[in-house]
């Protein structure tokens, strides 16, 4: 995609592990940007996101070969599956339980994906990442995640769900 004198390049990269091959090296390639330096930038960047397919945009400014990077977040999903180290979620969620988050697995979860929710505090940001957990068949504190939430809108996790969602 061409804007004015920029270009840019979006490509699913697994987390620390883009190479110059395929997708980026090549749509780069006629930028003339130093396509070993965008490589290291995306891997610094995406290193937490190890083992992980994740977002990233690369825009090059044309004239003087200046890019940057800018990282997505994987979905809620693939950062699930990573903290409970399950390959897939449950085919019958409602019954077969394929792992358990704790609440502050599922805060972590929350904060990763704080810049794409539309919650405005923890509490609502757990509830969302929760409702996923719910068709993953995925417990929270050893629960199902519908009682999980129940409790969270009786109060009773209020006190764990008391920091701030986004950094100030």
């Amino acid at each position: 995609m061409v804007l004015g004198d920029k270009i840019t390049v979006e490509a699913l990269v697994e987390g620390g592990k883009a190479s110059g091959g395929p997708p980026i090296g090549p749509a780069l390639g006629p930028t003339g940007v130093n396509i070993f330096q965008v490589v290291t930038k995306i891997n610094e960047a995406t290193q937490p996101f190890a083992g992980l397919k994740v977002p990233v945009k690369i825009i090059v400014d044309q004239d003087t070969k200046e890019f940057e990077v800018e990282v997505g977040v994987p979905p809620t999903s693939a950062l699930i599956l990573k903290e409970i180290g399950a390959p897939k979620g449950s085919g019958t969620p409602n019954t077969d339980f394929v792992g358990n988050l704790t609440i502050d697995q599922l805060k972590e979860i929350a904060k990763a994906k704080a810049s794409e929710l539309s919650a405005l505090d923890m509490k609502a940001a757990v509830m969302t990442i929760s409702g996923t957990c719910v068709s993953m068949g995925v417990t929270i504190e050893g629960k199902p995640a519908k009682e999980f939430q129940r409790e969270v809108r009786e109060g009773v996790w209020d006190e764990h769900l008391q920091e701030p969602l986004r950094e100030e």
